[in-house]
């Protein structure tokens, strides 16, 4: 924890199309070099192709993608007399959208589609009917921190 003064948030404003806070992290989190208008259409793209596949709106199938992989618990090393032990920890609501928004750009630049545009709807559509690589690893990081949970009382 830093000794300096407090940490200053900057303001996030919602996305032009569909007035989301989340939506607006999401694509700043897309956004490589500096391109954003890039990012935003890659990700409105994306958002078309799942309202067209789904036959629901885009941006609830959006954020029932991101709840499904948003992890609950997480585990991190720490050092206690020279051994280095997992301890399952809380993470907190907006460490766990970052982990979100992480794991599902990952994955999707990962899939065999051809454009990135393609692969993002396909990751987050696969995400919201709870399957893919970015819900295993959820469920991995809950595994995880499952078989750590004797070593819980080293979290302080």
């Amino acid at each position: 924890m830093s000794r300096r003064r407090k940490i200053v948030e900057r303001e996030i404003f919602p996305d032009p199309k569909y007035k989301s806070v989340i939506l607006s992290n999401f694509i700043n989190t897309v956004l490589r070099k500096g391109k954003k208008s890039l990012a935003e259409k890659t990700v409105y793209d994306a958002l078309d192709i799942l309202g067209e596949k789904t036959n629901e709106p885009p941006l609830e199938v959006f954020m029932q993608a991101i709840e499904n992989v948003k992890p609950l618990i997480k585990v991190i090393s720490r050092r206690i007399g020279g051994s280095t032990y997992q301890v399952p920890t809380e993470v907190t609501p907006k460490n766990a959208q970052a982990l979100t928004f992480r794991w599902l750009i990952s994955y999707a630049k990962t899939r065999s589609e051809k454009t990135m545009v393609e692969r993002l709807a396909g990751e987050l559509l696969s995400a919201y009917k709870k399957e893919g690589a970015s819900i295993k690893k959820r469920e991995d990081v809950h595994k995880m921190a499952e078989a750590n949970k004797a070593f819980a009382h080293f979290r302080f």
